[in-house]
């Protein structure tokens, strides 16, 4: 789904579907789109770099470029191509921002997958990496039990039964910038995929910049892990309006009878398109 490119900071602001990129969005004008250059100033602040250590900087996309386009200059010269007034561009701007040790790592292993294939068929890892970046969620839980149901696709018993375990123990953050794509013209059907992070219970007391830090590198640990990427059911789908505070209707627990949105397990792979 495709949303209409109409800027509402405040809308943002007052949603907890963009909670992961909160602190980002105050920093960005009110009364306008946001462009390359506000997004530019937060890269500068921040000291973004890729994963050889170039400044990452946003730079207008003119015309369609090739994957391999795309990723050979976030790689060689840190240009991270981004569309002008386009929701995919500015979500996938802000995801460097907070993730920006995955980003890197996704950017370089798409470059060695692409030298690696060498014109055979597109890998199963650059499949893995591609619904990462598109519609990944880093995943923060200090119960082991709630991952299980969660894996398990056991909804109610995760999100009803478990709901306040899962409110004071588990922490979602969206890192694909699809999802948030979607999510401003929010429906039913948005899928996350996420990778879970076994962290400690005073993880949750950490400020919300610490915790996003520690993901960051847990996932960038993980993707550098040749498991990882062997299969895209590596991913965990999680419906996202069914996290507990996400939806107002998520209150009632009639909610989570729908299965086709709450599914009781995997019907297939899910699908990736490439970029």
């Amino acid at each position: 789904m495709k949303a209409e490119a109409r800027w509402d900071r405040q809308a943002l602001l007052d949603s907890p579907l963009f909670a992961t990129v909160r602190s980002l969005v105050e920093a960005l004008p009110a009364d306008r789109f946001p462009d390359n250059t506000s997004l530019n100033a937060l890269a500068e602040r921040q000291g973004l770099v890729n994963a050889q250590g170039l400044p990452v900087r946003f730079v207008t996309q003119t015309q369609k470029v090739s994957a391999a386009e795309y990723e050979g200059r976030a790689w060689a010269r840190g240009e991270v191509l981004t569309r002008p007034h386009n929701w995919h561009d500015l979500f996938n701007a802000l995801a460097w921002l907070v993730f920006p040790r995955t980003k890197a790592v996704i950017n370089r292993l798409h470059i060695e997958e692409l030298a690696r294939q060498a014109g055979r068929a597109r890998s199963v890892a650059r499949d893995v990496l591609t619904l990462l970046d598109e519609s990944g969620m880093a995943v923060a839980c200090s119960r082991p039990q709630l991952i299980e149901l969660l894996r398990g696709f056991q909804w109610k018993a995760l999100f009803v039964m478990h709901r306040e375990a899962v409110r004071a123990h588990m922490a979602f953050r969206i890192l694909g910038h699809a999802v948030h794509e979607k999510a401003v013209v929010p429906y039913k059907g948005i899928v996350a995929h996420a990778l879970c992070v076994a962290v400690e219970d005073d993880f949750f007391a950490l400020p919300e910049a610490v915790q996003n830090a520690a993901l960051d590198a847990a996932i960038a640990e993980q993707l550098v892990d040749e498991a990882t990427l062997r299969d895209t059911a590596s991913l965990q789908p999680v419906p996202i309006l069914g996290i507990p505070g996400w939806c107002a209707a998520n209150e009632d627990p009639a909610y989570y009878d729908d299965t086709g949105h709450f599914r009781p397990g995997r019907t297939r792979r899910p699908e990736v398109r490439a970029p």
